[in-house]
């Protein structure tokens, strides 16, 4: 099966666009906590020897090692977008997920943006959206380890403040053992509202 790889950064790099990122995000579907993107810019030319994947086909272990790897690279430079669930409620979490695509690039400067998903985001540099992006171009691929993995650490972090909730194991998706705790004792102030439970 192919694995990530450059096509798409020497395509734009080959018509004049040096700082190419890609985008994706993590934390749609929970039940609780915020959608975090993430941006990744891999310097013009660069083979990289970090073996990214869609962050969904990896182990929590595999995507801690490899976001390790990413994060310390002198050849990338990254950026994180936090929206919280109490914006994801007010404005939906398509228009949610937008803006933290677009707060991901606030320090970046980028010339042109590949996104995964099948949408674009409100910005003027050019972009294309690419469907199953994270399993086809390496920068989609470590946006997509790194806004996982902060996500999760975020949720993990809740886990200590709202300890019944389980976010530790589920970190907030809609899974069974979540559900039944939401119908035991209701949700906390970290879910989101507009989600049916």
């Amino acid at each position: 099966m192919q694995k990530p790889n450059f096509k798409e950064e020497k395509k734009l790099w080959g018509k004049g666009y040096e700082f190419v990122a890609g985008l994706d995000e993590a934390g749609r579907g929970p039940l609780a906590g915020p959608v975090v993107a993430a941006a990744v810019i891999v310097k013009k030319g660069v083979g990289l020897k970090i073996k990214a994947n869609d962050s969904k086909k990896l182990s929590s272990k595999q995507r801690e090692c490899i976001f390790e790897l990413l994060i310390k690279s002198t050849d990338i430079r990254w950026g994180i977008g936090i929206v919280s669930e109490k914006i994801i409620d007010r404005i939906n979490i398509l228009k949610a997920t937008k803006l933290a695509m677009k707060k991901s690039l606030s320090r970046l400067n980028p010339d042109y943006l590949l996104l995964d998903g099948n949408f674009s985001i409100d910005s003027k540099t050019p972009q294309k959206p690419i469907v199953s992006g994270d399993a086809k171009v390496f920068s989609i691929s470590a946006a997509s380890i790194i806004a996982k993995v902060t996500r999760d650490r975020i949720m993990i972090n809740y886990d200590k403040k709202y300890p019944q909730y389980g976010f530790w194991r589920h970190k907030g998706y809609p899974t069974s053992s979540h559900r039944k705790i939401l119908k035991k004792i209701g949700r906390c102030a970290i879910h989101r509202k507009s989600f049916r439970v």
